[in-house]
């Protein structure tokens, strides 16, 4: 039986298992940087409005751990690519209906990034 992962769906899934673990790594990385930003910020009383540049590990956090969720890559959505095999082999996708679902679950992924990337800066500024 074939499992959502390793078939491209338009708008569903546009990335394998390979892919899907980069970006569970990406994801822990920017989870790390940003709660040992966070602490440092805390550790030398850092003025409070440093701590809104945990936006962007966070974000990168999002992102990553998002994409791996949704088994899809903003990435390849918005370039109208997927790629179910090795990391950096890439297939096109012709349809342009096809290609209008992808970059729609492309940007959701952005916006929710960007959301949650907010919300953790502006947690961290008031705390």
């Amino acid at each position: 039986m074939e499992t959502i992962q390793n078939k491209y769906i338009p708008g569903v899934c546009n990335i394998g298992d390979e892919e899907i673990k980069m970006r569970k790594r990406a994801g822990w990385g920017g989870l790390i940087a940003t709660i040992i930003l966070w602490g440092l910020f805390i550790w030398f009383n850092t003025p409070q409005i440093w701590r809104l540049t945990l936006f962007f590990p966070a974000m990168m956090s999002a992102t990553g751990f998002l994409q791996a969720y949704m088994h899809f890559c903003a990435y390849f959505g918005f370039a109208s690519l997927f790629n179910f095999g090795d990391v950096g082999k890439t297939d096109s996708v012709g349809q342009a209906e096809f290609r209008a679902k992808d970059k729609k679950k492309a940007w959701q992924i952005v916006i929710y990034s960007v959301l949650i990337g907010l919300a953790v800066a502006i947690i961290a500024f008031i705390i």
